[in-house]
Protein backbone atom coordinates (compact mmCIF):
# COMPACT_ATOMS: atom_id res chain seq x y z
CA UNK A 1 0.00 0.00 0.00
CA UNK A 2 1.67 3.48 -0.59
CA UNK A 3 2.22 5.97 2.00
CA UNK A 4 1.60 9.65 2.15
CA UNK A 5 4.92 11.42 1.26
CA UNK A 6 5.90 14.04 3.26
CA UNK A 7 5.45 18.00 2.84
CA UNK A 8 8.44 19.95 2.94
CA UNK A 9 9.04 23.21 3.77
CA UNK A 10 11.34 25.78 1.59
CA UNK A 11 14.96 25.15 2.24
CA UNK A 12 14.34 21.08 3.18
CA UNK A 13 16.06 18.17 0.44
CA UNK A 14 14.46 15.30 0.11
CA UNK A 15 15.32 11.85 -1.96
CA UNK A 16 12.51 10.93 -4.63
CA UNK A 17 13.93 8.06 -6.56
CA UNK A 18 17.64 8.79 -7.53
CA UNK A 19 17.57 12.60 -6.89
CA UNK A 20 17.92 14.65 -4.09
CA UNK A 21 15.96 18.28 -4.41
CA UNK A 22 16.26 21.37 -2.45
CA UNK A 23 12.84 22.79 -2.09
CA UNK A 24 12.70 26.32 -3.38
CA UNK A 25 9.03 26.96 -2.97
CA UNK A 26 6.74 24.87 -0.85
CA UNK A 27 3.30 24.52 -1.37
CA UNK A 28 2.00 26.80 0.78
CA UNK A 29 4.25 29.80 -0.60
CA UNK A 30 3.19 28.80 -4.27
CA UNK A 31 -0.73 28.75 -3.16
CA UNK A 32 -0.57 32.35 -1.34
CA UNK A 33 1.96 33.78 -4.18
CA UNK A 34 -0.62 32.39 -6.39
CA UNK A 35 -3.63 34.09 -5.52
CA UNK A 36 -1.85 37.45 -5.05
CA UNK A 37 -1.01 36.93 -9.09
CA UNK A 38 -4.90 36.60 -9.92
CA UNK A 39 -5.54 39.75 -7.71
CA UNK A 40 -3.11 41.36 -9.83
CA UNK A 41 -4.25 40.71 -12.91
CA UNK A 42 -7.87 41.44 -11.76
CA UNK A 43 -6.54 44.78 -10.86
CA UNK A 44 -5.37 44.97 -14.65
CA UNK A 45 -9.27 45.04 -15.42
CA UNK A 46 -8.89 42.98 -18.27
CA UNK A 47 -11.75 42.79 -20.35
CA UNK A 48 -13.61 39.43 -21.96
CA UNK A 49 -10.04 37.89 -20.83
CA UNK A 50 -8.82 34.59 -22.51
CA UNK A 51 -6.46 32.78 -20.76
CA UNK A 52 -3.96 30.41 -22.92
CA UNK A 53 -2.02 28.22 -21.17
CA UNK A 54 1.66 27.39 -22.89
CA UNK A 55 1.46 23.12 -22.55
CA UNK A 56 3.10 21.28 -21.09
CA UNK A 57 5.25 23.11 -18.20
CA UNK A 58 2.15 25.74 -16.54
CA UNK A 59 -0.65 22.84 -16.69
CA UNK A 60 -0.58 22.94 -12.52
CA UNK A 61 -0.13 26.20 -12.17
CA UNK A 62 -2.47 27.76 -15.03
CA UNK A 63 -5.06 25.09 -13.30
CA UNK A 64 -4.57 26.89 -9.90
CA UNK A 65 -4.40 30.53 -11.88
CA UNK A 66 -7.82 29.69 -13.22
CA UNK A 67 -8.63 28.92 -9.85
CA UNK A 68 -7.89 31.96 -7.79
CA UNK A 69 -9.13 33.77 -10.49
CA UNK A 70 -12.77 32.88 -9.89
CA UNK A 71 -11.86 33.51 -6.05
CA UNK A 72 -11.04 36.84 -6.88
CA UNK A 73 -14.01 37.44 -9.10
CA UNK A 74 -12.60 37.14 -12.03
CA UNK A 75 -14.13 35.03 -15.01
CA UNK A 76 -12.40 33.95 -17.85
CA UNK A 77 -12.45 31.05 -21.11
CA UNK A 78 -9.53 29.10 -21.51
CA UNK A 79 -7.80 28.00 -24.76
CA UNK A 80 -4.30 25.66 -24.56
CA UNK A 81 -1.37 26.22 -27.20
CA UNK A 82 1.58 23.75 -27.60
CA UNK A 83 4.97 25.35 -28.64
CA UNK A 84 8.39 23.98 -28.98
CA UNK A 85 11.99 25.18 -29.80
CA UNK A 86 13.46 22.19 -29.10
CA UNK A 87 12.66 19.12 -30.81
CA UNK A 88 14.36 16.21 -30.31
CA UNK A 89 17.72 18.30 -28.27
CA UNK A 90 18.43 19.56 -25.36
CA UNK A 91 19.11 22.94 -26.70
CA UNK A 92 16.82 25.39 -28.08
CA UNK A 93 16.78 25.70 -32.08
CA UNK A 94 15.93 29.40 -31.71
CA UNK A 95 13.22 28.78 -33.67
CA UNK A 96 9.76 28.49 -32.13
CA UNK A 97 7.27 26.00 -33.63
CA UNK A 98 2.97 25.88 -32.73
CA UNK A 99 2.00 22.20 -32.08
CA UNK A 100 -1.09 22.74 -30.85
CA UNK A 101 -2.95 26.27 -31.62
CA UNK A 102 -5.95 27.70 -29.82
CA UNK A 103 -9.36 27.82 -31.15
CA UNK A 104 -10.85 30.73 -29.71
CA UNK A 105 -10.81 34.00 -31.55
CA UNK A 106 -8.84 36.62 -29.84
CA UNK A 107 -9.72 39.97 -32.10
CA UNK A 108 -10.55 42.80 -29.53
CA UNK A 109 -10.49 41.05 -26.72
CA UNK A 110 -7.93 40.71 -23.22
CA UNK A 111 -5.84 37.25 -23.58
CA UNK A 112 -2.99 36.72 -20.69
CA UNK A 113 -0.69 33.82 -21.74
CA UNK A 114 0.43 31.74 -18.92
CA UNK A 115 3.87 30.13 -18.93
CA UNK A 116 5.67 28.30 -16.27
CA UNK A 117 9.19 29.68 -16.42
CA UNK A 118 10.44 32.54 -18.40
CA UNK A 119 14.16 31.79 -19.13
CA UNK A 120 15.53 32.70 -22.94
CA UNK A 121 11.81 34.02 -23.87
CA UNK A 122 11.51 32.78 -27.26
CA UNK A 123 8.33 30.84 -26.24
CA UNK A 124 6.60 33.39 -24.61
CA UNK A 125 7.47 36.27 -26.76
CA UNK A 126 6.14 33.91 -29.82
CA UNK A 127 3.05 33.22 -28.34
CA UNK A 128 2.54 37.24 -27.36
CA UNK A 129 3.32 38.12 -30.92
CA UNK A 130 0.99 35.66 -32.50
CA UNK A 131 -1.51 36.81 -30.06
CA UNK A 132 -1.20 40.41 -30.71
CA UNK A 133 -1.08 39.58 -34.64
CA UNK A 134 -4.20 38.27 -34.57
CA UNK A 135 -5.74 41.36 -33.45
CA UNK A 136 -5.81 41.07 -29.11
CA UNK A 137 -6.88 44.13 -27.39
CA UNK A 138 -3.76 43.04 -24.91
CA UNK A 139 -1.67 40.30 -24.64
CA UNK A 140 -0.52 39.73 -21.44
CA UNK A 141 1.80 37.23 -19.87
CA UNK A 142 2.30 35.70 -16.44
CA UNK A 143 5.08 33.26 -15.60
CA UNK A 144 5.46 31.40 -12.54
CA UNK A 145 9.25 31.69 -12.33
CA UNK A 146 11.26 34.30 -13.97
CA UNK A 147 14.46 33.12 -14.29
CA UNK A 148 17.07 36.13 -14.67
CA UNK A 149 19.03 35.36 -16.84
CA UNK A 150 19.84 36.60 -20.78
CA UNK A 151 17.28 36.28 -22.86
CA UNK A 152 17.22 35.77 -26.36
CA UNK A 153 13.89 37.63 -26.86
CA UNK A 154 12.52 40.97 -26.01
CA UNK A 155 10.60 39.96 -23.28
CA UNK A 156 9.43 40.47 -19.84
CA UNK A 157 6.57 39.22 -17.92
CA UNK A 158 3.66 41.46 -17.03
CA UNK A 159 3.16 39.10 -13.95
CA UNK A 160 5.78 37.06 -12.41
CA UNK A 161 5.49 34.77 -9.46
CA UNK A 162 9.12 34.47 -8.47
CA UNK A 163 12.43 35.46 -8.94
CA UNK A 164 13.94 32.01 -9.42
CA UNK A 165 17.81 31.33 -9.30
CA UNK A 166 19.65 29.74 -12.39
CA UNK A 167 19.60 26.25 -11.28
CA UNK A 168 17.46 23.31 -12.55
CA UNK A 169 14.18 23.37 -11.36
CA UNK A 170 11.46 20.74 -11.61
CA UNK A 171 8.27 20.22 -10.09
CA UNK A 172 4.59 22.23 -9.89
CA UNK A 173 4.50 20.97 -13.24
CA UNK A 174 8.22 21.30 -14.29
CA UNK A 175 9.87 18.26 -15.71
CA UNK A 176 13.17 16.53 -16.01
CA UNK A 177 12.32 13.90 -18.91
CA UNK A 178 8.75 14.17 -17.92
CA UNK A 179 9.14 13.09 -14.22
CA UNK A 180 8.07 15.12 -11.35
CA UNK A 181 5.84 17.48 -12.42
CA UNK A 182 3.67 16.28 -10.26
CA UNK A 183 5.53 17.47 -7.11
CA UNK A 184 3.49 20.47 -5.09
CA UNK A 185 6.74 22.47 -4.35
CA UNK A 186 9.23 24.03 -6.49
CA UNK A 187 12.45 22.66 -6.01
CA UNK A 188 16.15 22.17 -7.33
CA UNK A 189 17.74 19.35 -8.74
CA UNK A 190 21.14 18.62 -6.94
CA UNK A 191 24.50 16.82 -7.84
CA UNK A 192 24.72 13.26 -6.74
CA UNK A 193 26.99 12.91 -3.68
Amino acid sequence: MPHSLPRPKAGDIVTIGEERIRVIHDEEQIAARVLELAREVAASEPRDLLVVPVLKGSFIFAADLLRAFYRVGLLTEVDFMILASYGAGTTSSGQVRVLRDIETEVRDRDVLVVEDILETGRTLAAARDLLRARGARRAMTAVLLDKKVPRAANVEADFAGFTCPDVFVVGYGMDKAHAYRELPFIGEILPAE
